[in-house]
């Protein structure tokens, strides 16, 4: 029995567990979209919510304990600097996770994970037929290569004539 067994092993050992975890947060900070497993998707949350929160609070303590996870100095800078801003007036539930379907190869249940507000907002599609002008096109480019290969044909008849 699993009893006081706290936490998602991942099938790995800790510090593999760790180390994948911490890629997995210092990719999603810097791509702000990532494509991962389920599994892996439900342990990445708490731990990028925390660096977020850590970001919010903006001190130098805040500062050098999200370097300590983070792999990339960069990405911590820009997590420090772009993204708190969008973040500050949010009172958590800063990272989604959306099911996207089940992996080719090994049929694990795969998700995007994204933080909110870095998706562009989608373009209402209008319930009118968009553009009929290039079907018409289309129809005067048929009828343009007919007449044209009509006229060719007369003009070969009329050649064959003198």
């Amino acid at each position: 029995m699993r009893h006081r067994k706290a936490g998602k092993h991942l099938g790995r050992n800790p510090a593999h567990r760790r180390a994948m975890l911490r890629n997995i947060v210092t990719s999603l900070f810097k791509y702000e979209q990532i494509e991962t497993t389920d599994a892996k998707a439900k342990a990445l949350r708490p731990i990028a919510e925390k660096m977020i929160t850590l970001a919010k609070r903006g001190d130098l303590h805040a500062r050098r304990q999200a370097l300590a996870y983070i792999q990339d100095k960069q990405v911590t800078h820009r997590l420090f600097d772009e993204l708190r801003d969008r973040f500050m007036d949010r009172q958590g539930g800063y990272v989604r996770i959306v099911k996207k379907g089940i992996r080719k190869g090994d049929g694990a249940p795969v998700s995007i994970v994204q933080l909110v507000g870095s998706e562009e907002p989608k373009k209402r599609k209008s319930k009118k037929k968009a553009e009929p002008k290039p079907e018409a096109s289309k129809k005067e480019e048929v009828q343009e290569k007919e007449m044209a290969s009509q006229e060719k044909s007369e003009k070969e008849e009329a050649k064959g004539e003198d």
